[in-house]
């Protein structure tokens, strides 16, 4: 996702480069190829793979990913501890910056760099991929400009990929499975509602979301009546201006406790409108595994293919958060009130 970079952050600088990352990607990598992503000289879209014995046939699609955005150049960080000084290792890493510089180059865009680095953390070692001799160490990845613009943001930064997983994991899988039997069973009747139906969902959902960030926990039966609640469009996409609201957190705070306890398919709109949140508020790590698990879910749908498309060509949030002025209209014709949408002025996307 594209950031805006703070005045004190320089990309030319490997040591402040790789210590930026974990603010950038939300978590800190390990056994990973990232690929920062440059527009006329500040920090553009961010992308991050596993390191494996494919990565090399991958080339082509991460070059494809990285061109959506337009940006003029790219710089590429190696994270490896256990290969960082293995000369081998090193041998296969100079093959791979060299095929990503070819593939980049094939699309218009330069790769300034390709950095190894054995740890994303205060003291790790990196040293440049192709041989050229550079090297150095990394700067504390907590007093990072952007890791500080992240913690002023709201956003909460995970040690490790897994953790973030953990936000949209389901908790206890045999408990989905019973949901299922109750959401099965309070299927609504007639399928076309009336407004006043899909009015007291919304209605219902808020009070929901304002308990969730409280801490309280939901019934099976108020579990099953949001889970239907979101396969309503007129539902689901007021939900979305929760996302803007003041009380944003609320809404990304349902949709997570949805995401890790409703079971398939009925977790899927649950995963967008967490999606959906995050993005809104710049918080692309989690928008991106929220949409990769929905299309998992459901490769067709349509909301998160547009919301992942927008996320890997670089859209930034407030075009995103331009889309809830369609739920402030679904639900002035619901005869809804939400909460006034909050002022977004110095966030970063």
């Amino acid at each position: 996702m594209t950031r805006s970079q703070p005045p004190d952050f320089h990309l030319n600088r490997p040591g402040v480069l790789i210590a930026a990352l974990p603010a950038v990607l939300g978590f800190v990598p390990e056994k990973s190829l990232v690929l920062v992503t440059v527009d006329r000289g500040e920090m553009g879209c961010v992308m991050r793979v596993d390191l494996s014995e494919e990565l090399l046939h991958s080339l082509a699609h991460i070059a494809d990913v990285a061109a959506a955005a337009k940006p003029d150049s790219a710089i590429a960080v190696l994270i490896d501890e256990d290969g960082a000084t293995c000369r081998t290792c090193n041998d296969e890493y100079r093959e791979l910056a060299e095929g990503l510089t070819t593939a980049l180059a094939s699309r218009g865009i330069e790769l300034l760099a390709a950095h190894v680095v054995d740890r994303v953390a205060v003291g790790g070692r990196w040293h440049c991929a192709d041989g050229c001799g550079n090297e150095g160490t990394v700067e504390d990845p907590s007093a990072s400009p952007l890791a500080v613009a992240a913690v002023l943001d709201g956003r909460r930064l995970y040690a490790r990929r897994a953790e973030l997983q953990e936000v949209i994991e389901v908790i206890d899988p045999a408990r989905a499975d019973a949901l299922a039997d109750v959401i099965g069973d309070c299927k609504p009747d007639p399928a076309q509602r009336p407004d006043d139906a899909a009015r007291a969902d919304v209605e219902a959902a808020i009070a929901a979301a304002a308990r969730v960030a409280d801490v309280a926990e939901l019934g099976d039966d108020e579990l099953a009546r949001l889970a239907w609640a979101l396969t309503d469009l007129r539902v689901r996409d007021t939900l979305y201006a929760l996302a803007v609201g003041e009380n944003a957190g609320h809404a990304e705070s349902l949709g997570a406790l949805l995401s890790r306890t409703l079971p398939e398919p009925w977790r899927v709109e649950a995963l967008v409108l967490l999606a959906f949140s995050a993005y809104a508020r710049g918080d692309g790590p989690l928008a991106g595994l929220s949409l990769e698990a929905a299309l998992r879910c459901d490769p067709a749908h349509r909301m998160a293919g547009m919301l992942d498309t927008a996320l890997q060509s670089g859209l930034r949030p407030e075009k995103i958060r331009d889309l809830a002025i369609t739920g402030y209209r679904l639900a002035d014709r619901l005869g809804v009130r939400l909460p006034r949408m909050q002022a977004y002025g110095r966030r970063a996307g």
